[in-house]
């Protein structure tokens, strides 16, 4: 079967718009919103002036797979508000939290509101929405990489680009 070069572009745009709904759909059922988001378009737009510190709240064998350039693993099942990396930080930072697809990243951005951060906000989508956007992720030897930890298979229908790694 030959497909028009229209019917092509329109299935390109439904396969992203359903899988921009269910995004949404996904955090509105789990989030409540209580951390700001941020857009991956505009988190971008910060690390190019380097005026945000990135948090990654994902576990330490998804953040060797990839992450986001600069960005410090604070990890999620074993966080503290108490680890030296983040007393030294100033409190009134912009500081932008992520995981995988936003949940973990918004109980991470709560904890470290209650101690005192005041710009916290949580990246839309996580690492899944900054790969989808064909942003770059490194490894853990700073080389970029296709390579996405998606926590588990049933997760992974959210990454739509790169190569999801369980």
């Amino acid at each position: 079967m030959k497909l028009s070069c229209p019917l092509l572009i329109l299935l390109f745009f439904t396969h992203f718009a359903v899988g921009q709904k269910s995004l949404d759909k996904l955090l509105q059922q789990y989030n409540t919103q209580s951390i700001p988001y941020i857009s991956v378009e505009e988190l971008r737009m910060f690390q190019t002036n380097d005026t945000v510190i990135i948090l990654d709240t994902r576990e330490p064998d998804e953040f060797q797979v990839s992450h986001i350039k600069s960005a410090i693993n604070v990890g999620f099942n074993n966080f503290t508000s108490e680890e030296k990396q983040l007393q030294k930080l100033n409190k009134n930072i912009p500081i932008v939290v992520y995981c995988s697809v936003g949940i973990r990243s918004e109980e991470i951005g709560e904890k470290l509101k209650k101690v005192g951060f005041t710009n916290v906000k949580n990246l839309y989508g996580g690492i899944f929405e900054w790969k989808n956007k064909d942003y770059p992720v490194i490894d853990s030897k700073g080389i970029e990489t296709e390579n996405v930890h998606t926590f588990s298979k049933i997760w992974s229908k959210y990454l739509q680009a790169g190569n999801p790694i369980y």
